[in-house]
């Protein structure tokens, strides 16, 4: 009697676990890069993470000791991807012959590259992980979602305010109800469109693209091939809080595509984080907050290759970028395109007028009676800072006499009639004018 009360208790105790409902912040599905690095992020952005892995490897080659060669977008050290490079030139930097350069391409194997992004998930706190978790339904519940799960027969039960379809078909979100947008594609024509301000993701080219495309559009921003991807791109319709990784870039994918997979789910995961941490839903993302979530943890949101990922001014001039202020342009070096932002190039001031008017009020007035000459000057910048800042001109002039290169570092002297360099520019502007506080919609648009 007593032996079959025991296995009576067992029994129920074993199907009480199972039948038992989780709570979550955020639920990642589908093994996918860019489901790991968006599970990384939202871990990283301090909420509650369950990743449901059904079998995470990093795919190419599969002949024994062979590598993979990953091409493109190698200059862009962004956040997750950018650890991820740099932990794969630790496995095999001292292996005879490897080139661990700046520039040259990633090598590894695939069984490497796949165990080294799992170990940078297992450092990650408030990061759970349930190996050969198969999803199988989803519903609304309230403010959350119930996700149903298969995990050895047995069916585990996730509410989560924000999921995350990190996978190949976008079966999740289907599955909830939800219209899936057209894959991301940096070929339409955005001449007109400002979406480069809510970017949560860039690279200088998908894979197989060319600067040399006769069909490219010509007055795209960022130039083609180089390309920005937007935070409204991860969004679905007709249902809240479900965010997309993979039906994001084009269905047929290959190893090429691992730098941008990281990239943008870790663009994910600051989105996802944002909507749990604020209890909030998709339809009310704050894109400043996010792309400043994204910063924080070494993002790119433009893909400048000249700016060093360990370059004091580097936050500083992404935020500048995002709004438009300074734009990046492309550059050919023996037939290799890239986007950069010429750090000590001189500011017109056919470039910085329109978004200084667009952003400041009082820029208007101070165009007409100041009339900056064709490249904008040390001293027009201070000037201006002087009057939206509403500070004493001559005693902000003094003090940046002293602190022009102590405290920010600046290689040129301080001289207040030379053209203003666009390093400088970015450094200035965003310590003084702080543009990226200005709030924009997910169309880019200034919000007053």
């Amino acid at each position: 009697m007593i032996k079959r009360l025991l296995a009576l208790l067992v029994f129920f105790s074993y199907t009480v676990i199972y039948a038992q409902t989780i709570k979550t912040d955020v639920l990642v599905v589908g093994s996918s890069a860019s489901g790991v690095a968006a599970a990384i992020q939202c871990g990283r952005s301090k909420v509650k993470t369950i990743l449901a892995d059904d079998g995470f490897k990093i795919s190419g080659i599969t002949v024994a000791d062979q590598m993979v060669s990953l091409e493109v977008n190698n200059n862009i050290a962004s956040g997750i991807w950018g650890e991820f490079r740099n932990h794969i030139r630790e496995n095999y930097g001292k292996t005879a012959g490897y080139d661990t350069a700046q520039n040259a391409p990633l090598k590894f194997e695939p069984g490497m590259g796949t165990s080294i992004l799992k170990k940078i998930g297992d450092t990650v706190k408030n990061l759970t992980v349930y190996q050969n978790a198969i999803f199988s339904n989803i519903k609304k519940d309230g403010d959350r979602w119930e996700v149903s799960l298969t995990r050895d027969g047995k069916t585990i039960t996730i509410k989560a305010r924000v999921v995350v379809d990190a996978t190949e078909t976008g079966a999740v979100a289907i599955k909830a109800g939800a219209k899936m947008r057209e894959p991301f594609s940096n070929q339409t024509d955005n001449s007109v469109l400002k979406m480069y301000r809510t970017s949560i993701a860039a690279g200088e080219n998908l894979p197989g693209q060319t600067h040399t495309d006769a069909n490219s559009p010509k007055n795209n921003y960022p130039q083609y091939p180089a390309f920005t991807i937007p935070l409204n791109s991860i969004l679905v319709g007709d249902v809240e809080n479900i965010l997309v990784t993979e039906k994001v870039l084009p269905a047929e994918k290959n190893i090429q595509y691992l730098p941008l997979q990281l990239q943008l789910g870790q663009g994910v995961g600051c989105a996802a984080a944002f909507c749990a941490f604020f209890k909030t839903t998709t339809k009310h993302l704050n894109v400043r907050i996010i792309q400043g979530e994204l910063l924080d943890f070494k993002g790119y949101l433009l893909p400048f290759a000249d700016i060093n990922q360990t370059d004091h001014a580097r936050r500083a001039i992404q935020q500048v970028c995002a709004t438009g202020l300074l734009r990046g342009r492309q550059q050919v070096t023996n037939g290799n395109p890239q986007f950069v932002f010429m750090p000590d190039s001189a500011v017109s001031t056919a470039e910085v007028q329109p978004v200084l008017a667009e952003i400041y009020t009082r820029a208007f007035i101070w165009f007409n009676i100041q009339k900056p000459g064709e490249k904008f000057t040390v001293g027009n910048t201070l000037s201006f800072i002087s009057e939206i800042t509403l500070t004493d001109p001559a005693v902000l002039n003094k003090s940046m006499a002293k602190a022009w290169k102590g405290q920010y570092k600046f290689k040129s002297d301080f001289d207040v009639n030379r053209p203003i360099s666009r390093y400088e520019f970015a450094v200035l502007a965003n310590r003084f004018l702080n543009p990226f506080a200005r709030t924009v919609d997910l169309a880019g648009r200034l919000v007053n």
